[in-house]
């Protein structure tokens, strides 16, 4: 049977994790100004392009479970940024973003430039456009992919 290697140095997820940790203390870093992390960012940004949007399908959106974007979308909530109303029958939720989070994400979005541009300059133009581009194919073939076979 062939070896794997050290679970530690070779485990894809750790790397992948190791690595977006460090991007994302890079942009909240940036946002720490405002009290906003970048999940509540993109979150935020999220909901703004969607417009009044179920939690499912910001969920799905968001490409996370229901559970995890009911604890992400909680602070916003708190902070009034973010708003969750009743749809057509009271079975239905729906979340707006409020004018308070509108304004936060107006204030947001010049610090997630000055993030952007940091990592640009970190990696470099050449280093970043391959890593983006890199996440994309991967992101597709997981998505259309059995990860059991």
């Amino acid at each position: 049977m062939a070896s794997l290697g050290s679970p530690v140095v070779d485990c894809t997820h750790l790397r992948v994790r190791k690595l977006s940790r460090a991007i994302s203390r890079l942009y909240d870093a940036e946002m720490a100004g405002i009290g906003l992390r970048m999940t509540q960012f993109s979150l935020l940004a999220c909901v703004e392009r969607l417009g009044p949007v179920s939690p499912s399908a910001l969920a799905e959106a968001m490409t996370m479970d229901a559970s995890t974007l009911t604890r992400n979308l909680r602070p916003l909530l708190a902070r009034r940024w973010a708003a969750q109303e009743s749809g057509q029958d009271a079975r239905q939720r729906i979340v707006t973003l409020t004018e308070l989070g509108a304004a936060t994400l107006l204030s947001a979005r010049g610090r997630w430039r000055r993030a952007q541009k940091h990592v640009r300059a970190v990696l470099g133009e050449a280093d970043l456009t391959t890593l983006n581009s890199l996440i994309d194919r991967i992101q597709d073939k997981l998505a259309g992919g059995d990860l059991n076979a």
